[in-house]
């Protein structure tokens, strides 16, 4: 009877749902001079890209053109308050997940704005493929179509030493389209999306003074607890990982690692999926390692790799794919930017441009989907602006900040070491992931200069608060949100373009708002990194070896992998982990871990721990017992 009940109530939802989206349908034909007028829509590049770039020439009108107009959802109040009842214990919507389907008719743009819009652009000979979840019309032409239906200019443009097309000024719509467009990607091309893997800049050749650490699945799998999980005969099966990524990989280094290993996993697991035509292989280091190390933890699961190019829209597009395939009930991103590079909108200290929600209202899609997603912290510590910009703001990561998914931090590991310059290095517990531990060292090489500290000084997890999102229902009322402790060891000039160190440290506090990151943490120092296998670019087996990775990168598909493994031990997908995971890290019974301790031993270069409270902005919640942590997904819900 219960059961028959929660199916009535779920239908009655969705009904409700379908009328709300039906709504703004009306405002979506033209009807009268003012629906044709036409009406700026955004476009997702910042202004000071576009304003700082040189510009040479007009694209010649036949040039071919790719451009994602990505369309507002209905309803979003409505959407992330099903979210959190499908992740309440006490709902009668708990893993009632949403069908692309099912969340296209509730949520998506009405057809009718969706027909509107490319009958539109048909009318220019612009082609159109409308993704399943009616938000994304992903079109093709060329750069004369383009202009004329967007009433702009695609210029030639050079920015940074990156070559690219840009329209300087932004794009129109005839109003009675522009009202439902949340932006358009792609009539710019620049990108400065990264991977965030990070190798040992400084090569220490392991002594016996017991580093650095060249780690496998196993260390990890005995780190934080997961052993039990196999036990239990969880290995991944029926599973699917998703990983989002913008370079080629070969496939091939991937089974070379799990068979050096000694993980039996399953035939032809990897699935390569081309987006857009797929990318080049700058950074195919990063798909490697996010492959090989997902796949390790849950050796019997699938593994979908969705290439994208990488362009705004082709990341936009590599994560609508992967999210309305729904086939992978866990998905991992490791690349990214600071908030500071996003748009104009940062520099100006005003919330929501459109780039950030474009990825918001994926995740929120996904959310409801039950996919768990992850994204990496970023890897310059509270500085994450200094590698993308050089600047030393405090900032954060995208897509990481999004509320809708689970930020991924960074630690190091216990280790020691003595340098040929007689500098001891010792770090005697888990901390932190900060170099300010490794300064000593960069000191004695001479490296303590403007252009070494960019290069050197300037490493650790991604951590902070966002400036684009607010803080999200399931962080308030956690201790130590919103709240901080930090060691101030630089001191930044009033336009943040330069630092110097302090000599003497110093501990201040404070309160700040917004999403805080990251939410959990794993070893992500390359000092205590992971081992990863690697042939030349497209060359399998050629120059091929062992190298040793870190980064929040390793730690985004490791948590995938994890998931896939609890996943294959449930009757139903985990789905979105934050509103569960503040709620768990609050429970006497706790499988986290805090790392609060305060000073400079446990930094990621500003925020630090503070005794007695459950999160901070270097670590998060902490570290995970992933063993324990399965309890506490575990579904149906028993306790």
């Amino acid at each position: 009877m219960l059961k028959k009940w929660g199916k009535l109530f779920f239908t009655a939802f969705l009904s409700l749902m379908l009328v709300f989206s039906l709504l703004p349908s009306f405002a979506a034909a033209a009807s009268s001079k003012a629906d044709q007028e036409l009406t700026s829509v955004k476009q997702g590049t910042g202004q000071s890209v576009l304003e700082n770039a040189d510009y040479f020439g007009d694209l010649p009108n036949e040039t071919p053109v790719s451009v994602d107009i990505v369309l507002k959802t209905g309803n979003e109040r409505q959407l992330q308050s099903y979210i959190e009842k499908t992740v309440d214990p006490s709902s009668a919507f708990y893993h009632k997940y949403l069908s692309v389907p099912q969340f296209k008719k509730a949520f998506g743009a009405p057809d009718i704005t969706v027909k509107a819009l490319t009958q539109y652009l048909k009318k220019y000979h612009i082609h159109s493929k409308v993704y399943d979840n009616n938000l994304i019309v992903s079109a093709s032409g060329t750069a004369g179509d383009f202009n004329k239906a967007f009433s702009v200019t695609i210029r030639k443009a050079k920015f940074r030493g990156k070559s690219f097309h840009a329209a300087k000024k932004g794009p129109k719509l005839p109003r009675f389209l522009a009202t439902h467009v949340l932006a358009v990607l792609g009539l710019t091309n620049y990108s400065e999306l990264t991977p965030r893997a990070v190798k040992r800049p400084l090569k220490m050749t392991p002594n016996s003074s017991g580093g650095p650490l060249n780690l496998d699945p196993s260390d990890l799998i005995k780190q934080y607890n997961v052993g039990p999980l196999y036990d239990q005969g969880a290995n991944g099966k029926g599973q699917t990982i998703g990983i989002v990524t913008l370079a080629d990989f070969n496939t091939e280094d991937a089974y070379s690692f799990w068979k050096q290993e000694g993980i039996d996993v399953k035939a032809d697991r990897i699935h390569k999926i081309l987006v857009d035509g797929g990318s080049d292989w700058n950074g195919y280091e990063e798909t490697s390692l996010d492959v090989e190390q997902s796949g390790a933890l849950a050796p019997q699961a699938d593994v979908n790799v969705y290439v994208g190019p990488n362009t705004d829209a082709g990341f936009v597009n590599a994560f609508a794919t992967a999210i309305n395939e729904n086939k992978a009930s866990q998905i991992s991103v490791s690349w990214g930017l600071s908030e500071s590079a996003i748009s104009a909108a940062i520099k100006d200290q005003t919330e929501d441009p459109a780039y950030a929600l474009v990825f918001n209202q994926l995740f929120e899609q996904a959310a409801a989907q039950g996919i768990s997603m992850f994204a990496s912290a970023g890897d310059a510590g509270a500085y994450d602006a200094s590698r993308d910009m050089g600047t030393y703001n405090l900032a954060v990561d995208n897509p990481a900040d999004s509320p809708y998914i689970t930020a991924a931090g960074g630690t190091t590991l216990p280790w020691s070491y003595t340098t040929k310059t007689g500098v001891q290095l010792n770090v005697s517990s888990e901390r932190a992931w900060g170099w300010n531990y490794l300064y000593p060292y960069f000191d004695s090489l001479g490296l303590s200069t403007p252009e070494g500290w960019a290069n050197y000084y300037f490493v650790g997890g991604g951590g902070g608060f966002s400036q684009l999102f607010r803080t999200p229902d399931y962080q308030k009322g956690v201790s130590g949100v919103n709240r901080f402790t930090a060691v101030q060891q630089w001191q930044p000039s009033t336009d943040f373009g330069s630092v110097t160190p302090l000599s003497d440290p110093k501990i201040v506090s404070g309160t700040s708002s917004g999403r805080n990151m990251p939410d959990v943490s794993l070893n992500a120092d390359p000092y205590t990194g992971y081992k990863v296998f690697l042939s030349d670019p497209n060359a399998p087996g050629s120059n091929s070896g062992f190298s040793t990775f870190g980064g929040t990168s390793v730690v985004s598909p490791q948590l995938a992998g994890l998931t896939a493994l609890m996943n294959s031990n449930q009757k139903g997908r985990i789905g979105f982990w934050n509103s569960q995971i503040y709620r768990f890290a609050k429970q006497k019974s706790s499988p986290f871990h805090p790392l609060n301790a305060t000073g400079t031993e446990n930094t990621n270069l500003y925020y630090t721990g503070t005794k007695g409270t459950i999160y901070n902005q270097s670590t998060g919640l902490g570290t995970i017992d992933v063993a324990s942590l399965a309890k506490h997904f575990k579904y149906p819900y028993t306790r």
